[in-house]
């Protein structure tokens, strides 16, 4: 995900959920439950200026890249996720952020299937 209408309709329409480190933002469309795996999941990452040195911000950069590349089979196609760091995540291990970003992403996932049925009565 590289264009900021992207990022912004994740953010702002995007089922959230957080953990210590960082905070997850999941945008399903309407496209993702008629076609699973047609297209596959945008994702982007926020990175503050709060988390630290640009080495710092770079490096929680490539951990969080690593860890959803992992997870990307679980993020259901045409998704649009956001990653969102917090200061906290400058300090943390590896086995840190995978643990938050499974429990986040997790929230996300069960925020935003609950609220897909609701969207389709309305």
């Amino acid at each position: 995900m590289r264009r900021s209408d992207e990022f912004s309709d994740a953010v702002r329409r995007g089922a959230r959920s957080g953990a210590r480190r960082l905070v997850v933002h999941l945008r399903l469309t309407e496209h993702d439950e008629a076609d699973q795996g047609g297209q596959p999941a945008l994702v982007g990452f926020i990175v503050p200026k709060s988390v630290g040195t640009a080495v710092h911000r770079n490096r929680v950069k490539r951990r969080l890249r690593a860890l959803v590349a992992d997870r990307l089979d679980a993020v259901p196609g045409g998704a649009r996720l956001v990653v969102r760091a917090l200061p906290p995540a400058d300090g943390a291990a590896y086995a840190e952020l995978a643990a938050d970003l499974d429990g986040a992403l997790a929230g996300a996932t069960r925020k935003a299937r609950r609220a897909a049925p609701a969207r389709e009565r309305s």
